[in-house]
């Protein structure tokens, strides 16, 4: 399974970090417009969904594991033509915080064996600059 990993330093909260990325109006922001829905019990599903050139596109998936302020991990799925609904086709995303000295590390960590699978790692340091500029300034 491919795995790709980034991290970034904030001088938010874990608390503040931990709101941005569970709090569906402040993810739409880093997420880059996707809306959230899910009540992040672990074993809950998870949905973002997008409108883009006058279509819905939809994302989903489960919440693996959740620790307050410390750990969000869950699978999804992103359809496309060549690919079916199964689990061995969903990507596992880890958002890890760590507090250190008064900063927060955020190291997000996605798993994904899916073909032609459109992460590569350097796709996630947009997400996690947008999330580090909203906990930062919300």
């Amino acid at each position: 399974m491919a795995t790709y990993t980034s991290t970034i330093t904030t001088t938010a909260t874990p608390q503040k970090v931990f709101e941005v990325l569970t709090k569906p109006e402040l993810v739409k922001l880093w997420q880059f417009g996707k809306v959230l829905s899910t009540d992040w019990k672990t074993g809950s599903e998870i949905r973002f969904s997008t409108e883009y050139e006058g279509k819905v596109l939809e994302q989903w998936g489960t919440i693996l594991e959740m620790r307050t302020n410390e750990l969000i991990k869950y699978n999804l799925f992103t359809p496309r033509p060549d690919l079916e609904d199964r689990k061995e086709n969903y990507c596992v995303t880890s958002y890890i915080l760590t507090n250190n000295n008064d900063q927060t590390n955020i190291e997000i960590i996605q798993e994904d064996n899916r073909p032609n699978s459109f992460t590569g790692g350097g796709n996630l340091m947009p997400i996690l600059t947008s999330l580090k500029n909203i906990a930062e300034n919300s």
